[in-house]
């Protein structure tokens, strides 16, 4: 089939270049020209595992292109996928300027049937706007408008798309449907036929429910600590219940990145719109600014005063196979302890390019690696899980520090060991070593 995809960031790259992996013809459509260059020279905006592949493979092949136009775009594509960002506004709920100049520019340009898809994450009766808006500037044009929410993990986008849990399709026509299911035919995942509405809803529901996890273990995480248990245990009891999972169940300094925070807050605004105020999530989001306040006392603790000490920080993204720096808690730990006067060392894998825009970026020293980040420091806090960290020789760490002290905001090292090694060791939720 011919697609359009409009919007070429994280979720309409990642997207299209998928869709063209599976033999469709897509168009990418962005109005930055900057990015369409970079795209056309094959360059890659965003780190994300596989997609330079998936996008230099396709692109060669002539089934993935690149352009500036809408208009070019419309008259392409059979399916119109809108994939543009839905960024939150100050009292948390979504703004959709973008969404709604793109149905705008669709209804100015477009001269046959299309089905328009809402790709972008959006808040409930977002696709009878979208209609609404086409009918308005283009009355006498065929159309559905149909919604089809993305689950993509940030690091494993790729395999997401790919290999999919369920695909839902929202929409209240049988043309549009049959489209869509052959949009999806050459994927092997279960298909949820929904109405808009339901379908809308069922994106914010999936990450809210997904926040609270994490937000309810780092809350046991709490009661760990003050009785001595440990976290670690507890969740790999909780998650061997099949009707639970061990998945999300990890403890650690806060969820972050540019989906979480964002959702959780629209649905919050969504609930008090509709008159149902979501009580439950509000406390989801108070547990998690707890947990990095928390962990910042602990650092304080040990330290007693913070400024003048040399801290290294392993990890700025978000979480690991990422350089996404958006809404990060190890960022908001790095600004805090720079706030407070301490000289702060950082390293990451893939974020250092993304960080060195940042506003606190000129009072931070940026290491090429995690050992050369730890020389002469008083303490090495890990606030992003890479998995490369957990592999780093503790011995040398050691030798290059001031002082063996060691925060790990991700549990992602065995205080045993550590212990063995000669440091004081403090994770989330498993008390001292």
């Amino acid at each position: 089939m011919k697609l359009t995809i409009i919007g070429s960031g994280y979720v309409g790259l990642t997207t299209g270049a998928c869709f063209a992996e599976v033999g469709h013809e897509v168009l990418c459509v962005d109005n930055n020209q900057q990015k369409i260059d970079r795209l056309l020279r094959g360059e890659i905006p965003i780190y994300e595992p596989g997609l330079d592949e998936l996008v230099k493979r396709n692109t060669e092949a002539g089934r993935l292109r690149f352009t500036t136009s809408t208009a070019e775009g419309v008259d392409f594509g059979e399916v119109v996928f809108i994939a543009v960002p839905t960024p939150p506004q100050p009292d948390g709920s979504v703004d959709l300027r973008f969404i709604e100049k793109v149905a705008r520019e669709i209804a100015q340009v477009v001269t046959s049937y299309k089905v328009i898809v809402d790709k972008s994450t959006v808040p409930v009766n977002t696709g009878e706007k979208v209609a609404d808006t086409i009918r308005r500037y283009a009355p006498e044009v065929t159309f559905d408008v149909v919604s089809n929410p993305e689950f993509l993990r940030e690091g494993c986008a790729v395999d997401d798309l790919m290999k999919p849990d369920r695909i839902v399709i929202g929409a209240n026509s049988e043309k549009a449907i049959a489209l869509m299911r052959g949009v999806y035919a050459p994927f092997d995942a279960p298909v949820l036929v929904t109405d808009i509405n339901s379908a809308e809803l069922i994106k914010h529901a999936a990450n809210s429910f997904l926040a609270l996890k994490i937000s309810y273990i780092n809350a046991v995480s709490q009661i760990c600590e003050i009785s001595g248990a440990d976290v670690e245990m507890v969740a790999a009891g909780i998650g061997m219940d099949r009707r639970i999972g061990r998945n999300f169940l990890n403890a650690g300094i806060g969820y972050g990145g540019s989906c979480f925070p964002k959702d959780i807050a629209a649905f919050i605004a969504i609930s008090e719109q509709l008159g149902v105020p979501f009580h439950l999530l509000k406390e989801v989001q108070a547990v998690n600014r707890q947990m990095l306040q928390r962990f910042l006392k602990h650092i304080r603790d040990a330290l007693w005063v913070l400024e003048d000490k040399r801290i290294a920080v392993w990890g700025l993204a978000f979480k690991n196979n990422t350089d996404d720096i958006r809404s990060s808690v190890a960022i908001e730990l790095v600004e805090t302890l720079v706030k407070e006067g301490a000289h702060v060392t950082v390293y990451d894998p893939k974020a250092m390019e993304n960080a060195r825009h940042l506003e606190v970026a000129e009072r931070l020293i940026f290491a090429n690696s995690p050992l050369e980040a730890v020389d002469e420091a008083e303490a090495v806090v890990i606030a992003t899980e890479w998995p490369e960290f957990a592999a780093v020789d503790f011995a040398a760490v050691k030798a290059r520090m001031r002082s063996p002290l060691v925060f790990d905001g991700r549990n992602l090292l065995d205080p045993a060991r550590m212990a063995e090694l000669g440091f004081m060791y403090r994770g989330i939720g498993r008390g001292v070593s």
